[in-house]
C-alpha cells in the first residue's frame, strides 16, 4: 500500500505529538504519526521529575537559566541550542497547558515550582511525581481528538526513503539529500507499506536501552537514529546517554 500525507511524524512522545498538534492547528495539511508501540508507551510517559522553565520573571530570568544549564553541561552544550530551549520554554509550557496538561499549582493559582539539581532557582514545573505521564495523557487526548491527525499504533518505521531508493547513488557527501517519506511495517498484514510525505520529522527518542545498565524504557532502542544514519543523515552526540544513577548497584 502507498499512503500520502503532508506531514509524516515518526515517534509519538512529547516531541512528535506537540509537532503534530501545531501543524494540524495551522491547517497545513494531513498529518500521520507512526508509533512503534501503543501511544502511551513513549519515553515521555516515564519521565518523573518535571520541566524546567522560567515562569516568574520577578525571581528568575533567562540569563540565570542559561548559565545554570551551561554549567551543568560542563560548557559542552551548544550555546545557541541552550538559549533557544530556555527562551522558548515559557511559551511551550503555555502550549502544553492549552492542550490539557495539568501542572501542580498553589492555592493562589501560581505554579508550584520545585528546585532540582543544577538549578539556582525554583523553576521546575511538575505534576506530583509523574510529570511525564501527565504530559503524555494530555497530548494523547489532544491528538486523538484532532481529525487531521492519523495515528498508526504498533507500526514500525524501518527505512527513510531518499533518492537512493530511486536509483541514485547517495553518500554522506551528497548535497541536498531528499526525504520522500518512510517504509513502515504494518503488524496486521506483515507487509511493508510506503508512506510518502512532503515533510518527514524524526521524533524517535534515544537509545538508552541498548546498554545493560539503564533506566530508559525498553523501547529506547535507537532505531530512529539508525534510520537517519543509514539514510546518510547527520547523527551527533551519541555518546551522551542519560539514565538515573540509582541503577548502578552491586
Amino acid at each position: 500500500m502507498v499512503y500520502k500525507y503532508d506531514f509524516l511524524i515518526i515517534g509519538s512522545g512529547v516531541a512528535g505529538m506537540s509537532y503534530a498538534l501545531k501543524v494540524a492547528r495551522a491547517h497545513k495539511g494531513k498529518v500521520c504519526m507512526i508509533c512503534k508501540t501503543s501511544l502511551n508507551e513513549a519515553n515521555t510517559y516515564f519521565a518523573q521529575g518535571g520541566v524546567a522553565s522560567v515562569t516568574n520573571l520577578l525571581k528568575d530570568n533567562f540569563k540565570k537559566h542559561i548559565e545554570d544549564t551551561m554549567i551543568a553541561g560542563d560548557y559542552i552544550s551548544d550555546p545557541k541550542a541552550v538559549e533557544q530551549v530556555v527562551t522558548m520554554a515559557p511559551e511551550q509550557i503555555k502550549e502544553l497547558v492549552n492542550w490539557g496538561v495539568n501542572f501542580d499549582r498553589k492555592d493562589n493559582g501560581e505554579f508550584d515550582l520545585h528546585r532540582e539539581g543544577g538549578h539556582s532557582e525554583f523553576r521546575i514545573l511538575h505534576h506530583a511525581d509523574d510529570t511525564g505521564a501527565e504530559i503524555q495523557r494530555g497530548l494523547m487526548e489532544a491528538v486523538r481528538s484532532n481529525p487531521d491527525i492519523d495515528i498508526k499504533e504498533n507500526h514500525f518505521a524501518v527505512e527513510i526513503i531518499t533518492q537512493h531508493h530511486l536509483g541514485a547513488r547517495v553518500t554522506r557527501r551528497t548535497p541536498y539529500i531528499n526525504c520522500y517519506g518512510a517504509y513502515v511495517l504494518d503488524p496486521d498484514t506483515q507487509k511493508v507499506d510506503t508512506y510518502l510525505s512532503k515533510v518527514t520529522v524524526m521524533c524517535t527518542g534515544g537509545c538508552g536501552a541498548v546498554y545493560q545498565t539503564t533506566t530508559n524504557p525498553v523501547i529506547a532502542t535507537g532505531d530512529g537514529e539508525a534510520m537517519v544514519y543509514r539514510a546518510k543523515g547527520t547523527v551527533q552526540d551519541m555518546e551522551f546517554v542519560q539514565f538515573h544513577p540509582t541503577s548502578l548497584y552491586h
